[in-house]
């Protein structure tokens, strides 16, 4: 049994704990099965150290982590996620679409190991900000893009922070996909971080075929989890907002789509210490 511990808990589990912590280095105070203010530091600077959340809960991950090797369930929210809530978090959005590239995201968050509650709610969210018909679609010319009377997208062809390198590069690979992948480097690294090598430099359009799409979105959330989780667990809904999108473009649908998965969604430390309850 690997149980949810937090402060206040009690126990041979919470001894156990104590003891990986002091193997570690991390030394909890009395090893006397308590969890209290000194057992709950260290869980902090040993989730700090091992590049965790450091929210002094010892969950799946911090457990795995305290015992490299251990067979410890991680909690799914994926499967409370279905094409009703969904068109809850989305009410502005026909139905087909959710049903259709609905499967396809939770796959490629789960191929990611992206199914904490957490990401999840920030990947149906970001979706919500980025592509609010749940469809791959492509950037439109802005004034944010696109100088007066010039071509589309050409204030992006010398965006070196992209990788731009000149002319065409900035409506080559304006945003597109689920997340809106922009800029050349995005294409590089993103495309070879799902197995797809340099096949998205030479055609960027593939970032709007569906499947390519969620894996992309997976992708780019992949690479910031620990920042997104910890703007998330701090209450801080537009930093994580900005993690992804760079600015704040979007917030307001992302922030109402991200508050209703939250509320349908049930916590996942809730649910572990409810299901141990059940066992006992």
């Amino acid at each position: 049994m690997y149980p949810v511990l937090r402060r206040g808990a009690e126990g041979p589990e919470v001894e156990r704990l104590q003891r990986r912590l002091l193997e570690r280095g991390f030394r909890p105070g009395r090893i006397d099965g308590r969890f209290g203010p000194a057992t709950e530091a260290a869980v902090i600077a040993f989730q700090l150290a091992s590049d965790l959340l450091p929210d002094g809960v010892v969950g799946p991950l911090t457990w795995r982590a305290l015992e490299p090797g251990a067979d410890v369930p991680l909690p799914d929210a994926t499967r409370w996620v279905d094409v009703e809530l969904v068109s809850d978090m989305f009410p502005h959005t026909p139905i087909g679409p959710i049903r259709r590239h609905l499967p396809l995201v939770l796959e490629a968050l789960r191929a990611f190991g992206l199914q904490d509650k957490p990401l999840v709610l920030v990947a149906l969210a970001t979706i919500r900000a980025e592509s609010e018909g749940f469809e791959p679609v492509d950037e439109r010319p802005s004034r944010f893009n696109t100088s007066p009377d010039g071509r589309p997208f050409d204030l992006y062809d010398w965006r070196s922070d992209l990788g731009n390198l000149g002319p065409d590069d900035g409506a080559r690979y304006r945003g597109r996909g689920f997340v809106q992948l922009t800029g050349r480097d995005n294409y590089r690294r993103c495309g070879a971080g799902i197995g797809l090598g340099d096949a998205l430099l030479h055609a960027p359009e593939r970032a709007n075929e569906p499947e390519i799409a969620a894996r992309l979105l997976a992708f780019f959330l992949f690479e910031r989890k620990r920042a997104i989780k910890r703007a998330v667990f701090e209450g801080d809904l537009l930093r994580a907002r900005r993690l992804v999108n760079g600015a704040s473009h979007g917030y307001e649908r992302f922030r109402e789509a991200f508050r209703i998965g939250d509320r349908r969604i049930p916590d996942a430390v809730w649910l572990a210490s409810r299901e141990e309850l059940r066992a006992a």
